[in-house]
């Protein structure tokens, strides 16, 4: 369902340093319809800026969709820069929350997604991002890549599809030789 990276050409966002997260999410909202087909199939908007009070604290979730096909809602953190920890666990305790408050019966887990310009491996290696929880982060581009950029990143996504089936094979044929 969820996928990296998002591209968001149809945005026309400034190649600015001084592009705020407000302005991204003004121009997801000016252009929701498109931002919805880029999200893929099911999506509906549901909230802008969701205001959740927790123990006389005020937060305030970018963006809150509701996917009919998988029955589960999808909160968004936009995010201007490099992935943190502190995004992650901000995530994590706007999805424990949300969870908590909102989730009707026969829903499915609701799922936190981080919208960042630039995704860190290493903190997504090192948090609950790592855990198989229902917490993400995704990469967005303000364009559509050039065919070479596109061709590289194929061949890093190829490289790290093989190395993970050869540790597979390598896990499996150990297995095997420890039960002999």
């Amino acid at each position: 369902m969820l996928k990296s990276p998002y591209v968001l050409e149809f945005l026309d966002l400034p190649a600015s340093s001084s592009l705020q997260e407000s302005d991204l999410e003004q121009a997801i909202i000016d252009n929701l319809q498109a931002f919805l087909l880029e999200l893929g199939k099911g999506f509906s908007f549901v909230a802008r800026q969701k205001h959740i009070r927790f123990d006389d604290d005020d937060f305030y979730i970018d963006l809150v969709f509701y996917n009919f096909i998988l029955k589960c809602f999808l909160l968004i953190d936009l995010k201007i820069g490099k992935l943190t920890h502190q995004d992650v666990g901000q995530m994590d305790g706007y999805v424990r929350l949300f969870e908590d408050r909102f989730k009707v019966p026969g829903d499915n887990p609701t799922i936190g997604l981080i919208l960042c310009s630039d995704k860190s491996e290493a903190v997504a290696k090192y948090s609950v991002l790592n855990e198989g929880r229902q917490i993400f982060a995704s990469k967005y581009l303000n364009y559509l890549p050039s065919e070479a950029a596109l061709k590289q990143e194929i061949e890093k996504d190829r490289r790290l599809i093989e190395a993970a089936a050869e540790e597979r094979a390598a896990d499996e044929s150990d297995e095997r030789e420890n039960l002999l």
